[in-house]
């Protein structure tokens, strides 16, 4: 740095510091520089951005929950629109074994058993994909533009129209319309739960509120299985007619608690609405709580978004793939696909599993929703497993014991005539399955969608990660059917090895390029982004995200010298 820009800096009070030790990293001296011109009150803003994230990382989880209750409670209530998203997709997969709806939809097949056709069932399920992606891309754009509370409150007033599709669905065809159309406010509701919890919360509870996400999700798949296991005595066209309708439920008391919700303060940071972001934190959080000062926490935000602004293009789909963003959108995108590719469409799918290995329907669905509970049970337990372990660890320990699963399941089915003990012994490896999916690579995921990306690209990073994943649904959707279905593959337990050498690839990819963002704070990771620093060495490194190599932000004490 040359001896002008030393003399701006010091008139902008930062003084010169010792140079950041081997195992430290700070921002760019340039990117300081810029910032000091577009941050009024420079000095006094960052000191309190400085204070908010030493604040935030001195809570405890006890403490944040009592800072920020109403963030937590608002959370939750938008998070339950996954819920629905969960309870229709395991609907659609268990419909497949179901008596009734094979019967209504499905064809008569050398065995004797109505089946839907695996083409059929490939279909179906791609519908949904294929809404969802248009639904993420459009409101990605909407979100952006009016905010959190806008965009969910017209995604779940078009869902409620779109059900009536389904509900009153004569032929297989207009299924297919009514899955297209329902993925629409689905797709929103994806991204846009994951994103509002990680944006109303502190650091301490982030892992809490976005895996909460997850939780939703298994409870709509158990919550699915519950009301078919109930309705399996029902013959008709009743019997596929009331699960659908069930879906009504849930909108409305979304609704109200959308409408109380506030907006995110961070969205409300980068539209430049300080003020109102203020008045929005102050109903995220307790009034008069020791310590914690609202101003420095806007503060910080401000800072962050400075900082993000000026050291990128904007924040269009295409600035995701420019720069520093370019790595950040591989992990999310990846960690998302991963959910697919490391064989949960096959493990997760046990209903069906189970009735293509010889287990009664009643059997079948008795399982399933045993299952169902373990990994609701396995979410759970995730939250307290996140306090001690990172999410880099528990994606890698939950993907090695993934794969020996599927490996096991495997071997298991090569005998041409299973036995009993065979199959109630592949039904434990797959509950085993699905145990470890939901205590890591399940729950962990929406943590790490909501960690990685920049606060300004947040919204769109999540997007194009979850169309990633819609689209490793769609070929896990086309692959998946033929390998249980008794009309194409019918692989059985042998399947499994068709799913183990995915995994073991995402197992690979993590080991080299998942970093760990446990307990990292936006600012930090932006500077850990770019500074380049390993996946490895993350979780390694020291941050100061408030000075550069050569300069630090004067305090009283650097004064006095």
């Amino acid at each position: 740095m040359d001896s002008k820009s030393t003399s701006y800096v010091n008139d902008k009070l930062a003084v010169p510091a010792p140079s950041l030790g081997a195992d430290t990293v700070g921002i760019d001296d340039e990117l300081l520089l810029r910032m000091m011109e577009h941050i009024p009150d420079f000095r006094a803003t960052v000191q309190k951005a400085q204070h908010a994230t030493q604040f935030e990382h001195n809570l405890t989880n006890w403490e944040a929950i009592k800072l920020y209750p109403k963030a937590v409670c608002f959370s939750f209530i938008l998070s339950l629109a996954l819920v629905m998203e969960g309870y229709d997709t395991s609907l659609l997969g268990s419909f497949y074994a179901y008596p009734a709806f094979a019967e209504r939809f499905g064809v008569l097949a050398s065995d004797g058993t109505y089946q839907v056709t695996s083409k059929w069932q490939s279909g179906l399920q791609n519908g949904t994909q294929v809404g969802q992606i248009l639904g993420l891309m459009v409101a990605g754009m909407i979100a952006d533009r009016v905010g959190y509370k806008k965009t969910m409150l017209g995604a779940l007033i078009l869902l409620v129209g779109c059900i009536f599709v389904l509900f009153f669905a004569q032929n297989i065809g207009m299924l297919f319309a009514g899955e297209v159309l329902c993925g629409l406010p689905w797709g929103a509701f994806q991204t846009l739960t994951t994103t509002y919890a990680a944006e109303v919360s502190p650091v301490v509870l982030r892992p809490y509120l976005t895996t909460y996400v997850n939780l939703c999700w298994v409870t709509g798949q158990m919550i699915a299985t519950g009301v078919l296991r109930g309705l399996l005595s029902v013959s008709g066209e009743w019997a596929w007619r009331i699960p659908y309708a069930i879906q009504w439920v849930w909108p409305v008391p979304i609704i109200i608690g959308v409408l109380f919700a506030p907006e995110s303060p961070w969205w409300l940071v980068r539209e430049g609405r300080h003020d109102e972001a203020r008045k929005s934190l102050k109903r995220l959080t307790t009034a008069h709580y020791p310590d914690f000062d609202l101003e420095d926490t806007v503060a910080m935000m401000v800072v962050t978004d400075v900082q993000e602004r000026l050291s990128r293009q904007g924040v269009s789909y295409w600035d995701c793939f420019r720069g520093v963003n370019r790595r950040r959108t591989e992990i999310v995108c990846c960690v998302w696909m991963i959910q697919v590719f490391c064989g949960v469409w096959y493990g997760g799918n046990i209903v069906y599993f189970l009735q293509q290995t010889g287990f009664t329907s009643v059997q079948s669905f008795d399982f399933g929703l045993g299952t169902n509970a373990i990994g609701w049970m396995g979410t759970v337990c995730s939250w307290f497993v996140m306090q001690y372990f990172g999410r880099r660890t528990l994606y890698i320990t939950g993907l090695a014991v993934m794969f020996s699963a599927l490996m096991i399941i495997g071997f298991m089915g090569i005998p041409s005539s299973s036995s009993a003990g065979i199959s109630y012994a592949s039904a434990a490896m797959m509950i085993i399955f699905v145990f470890t999916y939901d205590i890591t690579v399940g729950p962990v995921c929406y943590c790490l969608i909501s960690e990685i990306p920049s606060t300004r690209l947040r919204i769109k990073s999540a997007i194009l990660a979850r169309n990633c994943y819609n689209i490793a649904t769609i070929i896990a959707n086309f692959l998946n059917p033929p390998i249980l279905n008794p009309t194409a593959w019918n692989l059985k337990g042998k399947g499994g090895f068709i799913w183990a050498p995915f995994c073991l690839a995402c197992l690979i990819w993590c080991i080299f390029r998942l970093p760990e963002p446990k307990g990292r704070t936006p600012p930090e990771l932006d500077v850990l982004f770019e500074q380049s620093v390993s996946a490895r060495k993350f979780s390694k490194m020291h941050v100061d995200p408030f000075r550069s190599n050569n300069f630090i932000i004067a305090s009283g004490s650097a004064e006095e010298r």
